[in-house]
């Protein structure tokens, strides 16, 4: 089981390291294959294609917040909103700098929604995006750091629609977004009380 687990991270991080370099575009399996020198076998026994492979390491990207998350909020010596939504204001600009990895996968696999397959993957992305998210507020309602009365979900879309538009300003103007971490915290705290 670790072998499996090593093989995946390693198949993750070369597709990482290989957009970073080369461009969603440009980056291959077989590119991939070369950089990991495991097997074609190997790599298609993980992903069925390149847009797969792209599209779980954004999921990867939120699991890896959302664990964060779940740290701070069940660590006894935290308390009130401040850390989480610190957390995750940090993970917000980081994830849509124009330079980041899962932010070219992003625009990349929306370029590729033609593609019956990959709009499959982008929604079930969405969906799993704005699950997590709706699943951090409902932990906020539950230690009593967001109201009770906050519709969870609306706000969870809100915040994904937030997001993902900050994703394609960046990409667009091609620079760090404007919007600092304490813009964020300071967005965040306003929309969830």
């Amino acid at each position: 089981m670790t072998t499996m687990r090593s093989s995946f991270h390693t198949i993750m991080d070369a597709a990482e390291a290989l957009i970073q370099e080369k461009g969603c575009r440009q980056t291959t399996l077989q590119d991939i294959i070369q950089h990991t020198g495991m097997s074609k076998g190997a790599i298609y026994h993980y992903v069925s294609s390149k847009d797969e492979l792209f599209g779980l390491v954004l999921k990867s990207r939120v699991e890896q917040i959302n664990a964060r998350f779940s740290e701070i909020v069940t660590n006894p010596n935290m308390s009130g909103l401040g850390n989480p939504l610190q957390l995750i204001a940090e993970g917000m600009v980081r994830s849509t700098s124009h330079q980041d990895v899962t932010n070219k996968i992003f625009i990349y696999l929306l370029s590729q929604m033609d593609n019956a397959k990959v709009e499959a993957l982008v929604k079930e992305i969405y969906r799993y995006t704005l699950e997590i998210c709706t699943n951090w507020i409902e932990v906020g309602k539950m230690y009593k750091v967001i109201p009770a009365e906050a519709d969870g979900s609306k706000i969870a879309e809100m915040l994904v629609m937030f997001m993902y538009g900050l994703r394609v300003q960046n990409t667009i103007l091609q620079e760090q977004s404007r919007m600092t971490v304490q813009d964020l915290i300071s967005f965040m705290t306003k929309a969830l009380s």
